[in-house]
């Protein structure tokens, strides 16, 4: 078994794994680490425990470090001349005329490096931006062009929900998301109630994807003939996947009711796979509504951009 931390950095948001070494350290705490970009601070975001050594990436580096208070005040100098930062590059980049738009500057911990995340449509010559930021800073200067997700990511905001949005509060990778996880929560396929802030599609479709697979199992679809308990065919009118509820219409002599039964209670064949009945999930959506969705389909890029180093 080996011992490892967690430690998160504010701007890639990835989190990494680390030795603690001989160090006493607890989640919350501040370290020094040394990673591909450099020396870096970073926060604990767990406390140490153990891996069994096979799980583990090698080489697994030491932290260098627990963060003093003279680490601390160097991190909000660089905070500060970020913003300087930033306003500077937004000035550079309307004299060059450049069509990108400036996401976020950021330091190193060690000032050798200074980054600017931006994005743009399509592929933008900077060239000469970086020249004369170079020439402004007297640093090394990186220009990383990311995603939406990724600008998100960083901005941060509130999702529909109310609360922080997942991928700004905890996620360290975007996950592929498809439609076919929202038909199978039988949400609607509306593309402004399954867009995020960040114009794609939500993350946290990918969050209940399991267990939705899980209780469709257990329940007939729409439209299918089950056997009630008391031997009565009806037709499936509708379903409450969490609760495991079936509502069924059958014949009452001469008139139809509606009888809801818990699932397990019916007979019915196994569930067919969602998405071979037609297109029936989007028949209420506008023609430039489907033209949308098949827009988020394709758009779907669910890697991040800002750990490529």
């Amino acid at each position: 078994m080996t011992k490892i931390i967690c430690v998160r950095f504010r701007t890639a948001g990835k989190i990494y794994y680390f030795s603690p070494g001989e160090l006493e350290i607890k989640k919350g705490d501040h370290v020094i680490v040394e990673t591909a970009r450099g020396v870096e601070y970073g926060k604990v975001v767990s406390d140490i425990r153990e891996m069994p050594e096979e799980k583990v990436k090698e080489p697994l580096k030491k932290v260098k470090r627990i963060a003093t208070p003279e680490d601390d005040e160097t991190e909000r100098k660089n905070r500060d001349k970020e913003k300087d930062a930033y306003l500077i590059c937004l000035e550079k980049i309307h004299a060059h005329k450049l069509e990108m738009k400036l996401v976020e500057a950021e330091y190193t911990f060690d000032g050798n490096k200074l980054l600017f995340y931006f994005t743009a449509d399509g592929r933008v010559d900077f060239r000469d931006l970086v020249k004369d930021l170079a020439s402004v800073f007297r640093t090394r200067i990186e220009l990383r062009q990311i995603g939406v997700r990724d600008e998100t990511k960083i901005t941060g905001g509130l999702g529909i929900c109310g609360r922080v949005l997942c991928c700004h509060a905890y996620l360290s990778d975007f996950a592929p998301v498809s439609i076919k996880m929202a038909k199978e929560q039988n949400l609607s396929l509306n593309p402004a109630k399954i867009s995020g802030v960040c114009g794609r599609l939500m993350c946290c479709l990918k969050n209940e994807e399991d267990t939705y697979e899980y209780l469709n199992k257990q329940l007939p679809a729409l439209g299918d003939t089950v056997t009630t308990p008391e031997g009565l065919r009806g037709q499936v009118e509708s379903v409450n996947v969490l609760r495991q509820l079936v509502k069924v219409i059958v014949d009452e002599g001469d008139e139809k009711e509606i009888r809801e039964y818990p699932a397990k209670e019916l007979r019915f064949r196994p569930r067919r796979p969602k998405g071979k009945k037609g297109g029936d999930h989007g028949k209420d959506l506008s023609e430039n509504e489907l033209k949308e969705l098949e827009k988020l389909e394709k758009q779907e890029d669910g890697r991040s951009k800002l750990d490529d180093d």
